[in-house]
């Protein structure tokens, strides 16, 4: 995927400036495909000269006027021949497995204050998504045990489960109005996208207490 292709999905949800794609990026597509707002002002610029886009001026009260980028046909065209394109499933690399599988030949317990570190970055991100859930299609629901929480490895090994499945997820919608309702067509696969970080984010928090768990066991009396 090119930015370019972020891009026209993100102006099909809902026409904005470069500021405002910026926050986008920022805020929710940025969990998925990131972009520096320079990035996303220069490649603006070569897809308006390429007719994807278009741009009017919109008269704002006290302030400059703003341009406003929407998707022209021709970058209709373009995201319509990349989503019938296939795509091959990404390749992972995964700093912290391979410092997990090195621990091996030094001191494993060494590694949780690391683990617990990047477990609280994930819990709060799952936070970050099941609030933009509950604002975006849920309405308010019963709270996440496993969001953000305390770090489960501070018991020892014993207080390590999460508690079990819930509602999947991913990255706030930028378009859709606060609360539950019924969803069109865009927003259903806004949601199921969102799904699917959530899912994410609980699977690898469940892992990581798998790993301190594992961390502990294998503390200095091994």
């Amino acid at each position: 995927m090119a930015i370019e292709h972020a891009i026209l999905v993100s102006l099909l949800e809902k026409p904005g400036s470069g500021y405002e794609l910026s926050r986008r990026f920022e805020r929710s597509i940025g969990y998925f495909w990131t972009a520096t707002h320079q990035q996303i002002y220069r490649v603006l610029k070569r897809m308006e000269g390429d007719g994807w886009v278009e741009v009017r001026e919109v008269p704002q009260e006290g302030r400059p006027d703003k341009k406003e980028y929407s998707v022209a046909a021709p970058g209709r065209a373009a995201l319509s021949q990349w989503l019938h394109e296939p795509i091959e499933p990404e390749s992972v690399r995964h700093d912290l497995a391979v410092k997990i599988r090195g621990s091996a030949f030094d001191d494993p317990a060494a590694l949780i204050r690391e683990v617990r570190r990047y477990r609280q970055v994930h819990a709060e991100r799952l936070a970050h998504y099941l609030a933009g859930e509950e604002r975006d299609f849920t309405g308010p629901r019963t709270p996440d045990p496993a969001s953000p929480g305390p770090d489960r490895s501070e018991a020892g090994p014993s207080d390590t489960a999460l508690s079990g499945p819930g509602p999947s997820g991913t990255v706030p919608s930028d378009t859709a109005p606060s609360g539950a309702g019924p969803l069109d067509a865009g927003r259903e696969l806004q949601h199921v996208v969102l799904r699917g970080g959530i899912a994410y984010e609980r699977m690898t928090l469940a892992w990581l207490d798998d790993v301190l768990a594992t961390l502990h066991r294998l503390g200095p009396e091994h």
